[in-house]
């Protein structure tokens, strides 16, 4: 019976226990309840204010787009600038959440000056692109829509965009090539489309046994035939070299640059389909052996 007695204290004494360790998780929760409405409160107020953020930005920029439009500036200035502004924007929207989330604004304030040190030493190659970007907007080596080719010739295309860290090229096959601001700002660049009219030189091998004279003059009267060459910059039809199994006949003339790729590949179907027509043989690679006999 004693040992019954005790028993049912223990079951007792347990029922209580959980009783009372319910009753402070009630209490718990109940004592939490405004705080979790609160921080509730704060996380939609926090939603509702970058949803809003978003769209302020957004007319933000579109006004921005248009002031810069309206002064004529670069295009590559627009996007620059406007990639700027967008980034400043988003990284004030996200401040400004964050306070109203209940972080001090001080504490933030020493977030941010602390860890700049850090990641302004992880990104230096970044910083090194942004400098390269202003440099690029301001001396203007190319603005969008040029055809610039960078690191002698293994990198070219047209510039389509120009943005804080990093320049897009088109390729003439509509590949995106993305070339850091800071490669570009600090390597050699030739921009083909910087002037008006572009200079089309081109070289053709004639055979030793043909006529030379002849054709230079075929090369003249396809020229002034074709209606791409600027004929009050000149032309000139020369020898260029005496190859090792052909004359080198050089050709120079000046085409406007838009129209350089479809000139050049006109005049050089021209030039041999009439090539073939009047006989003159344009030779390839070929080596002559002339073997003597011995006198016995």
């Amino acid at each position: 019976m004693i040992n019954s007695t005790k028993g049912v204290q223990t079951t007792e004494e347990v029922a209580k226990e959980v009783t009372k360790e319910a009753g402070r998780i009630a209490q718990y929760f109940q004592d939490s309840i405004p705080g979790f409405i609160d921080f509730g409160f704060r996380v939609i107020l926090a939603i509702i204010l970058f949803v809003v953020g978003r769209v302020v930005i957004q007319w933000i920029r579109k006004i921005a787009r248009h002031s810069i439009e309206r002064t004529n500036a670069d295009k590559g200035v627009a996007q620059f600038v406007d990639s700027l502004l967008k980034f400043c924007l988003y990284a004030l929207l996200c401040f400004m959440i964050a306070t109203k989330l209940g972080v001090e604004s001080s504490s933030v304030a020493a977030l941010i000056a602390s860890a700049g040190v850090a990641v302004g030493l992880a990104l230096q190659g970044s910083l090194s692109n942004f400098a390269g970007g202003i440099l690029i907007l301001f001396l203007k080596p190319f603005v969008v829509g040029d055809y610039i080719i960078e690191n002698g010739g293994k990198t070219e295309g047209t510039v389509k965009e120009i943005q804080i860290f990093y320049t897009k090229l088109s390729t003439l096959d509509n590949k995106t090539i993305v070339i850091p601001n800071g490669t570009l700002a600090n390597s050699t660049l030739i921009n083909v489309t910087a002037k008006p009219e572009r200079q089309l030189d081109l070289k053709v091998g004639v055979s030793y046994q043909a006529d030379l004279c002849k054709a230079k003059t075929i090369i003249n009267d396809l020229l002034f035939a074709e209606e791409g060459i600027i004929k009050e910059d000149g032309t000139k039809v020369f020898v260029d070299s005496l190859a090792d199994s052909a004359v080198m006949i050089g050709i120079r003339a000046w085409v406007k640059t838009e129209e350089y790729w479809a000139v050049r590949w006109r005049l050089l179907e021209n030039i041999k389909l009439t090539f073939d027509k009047e006989g003159i043989d344009i030779p390839y690679n070929q080596l002559t052996v002339h073997m003597q006999k011995d006198e016995i």
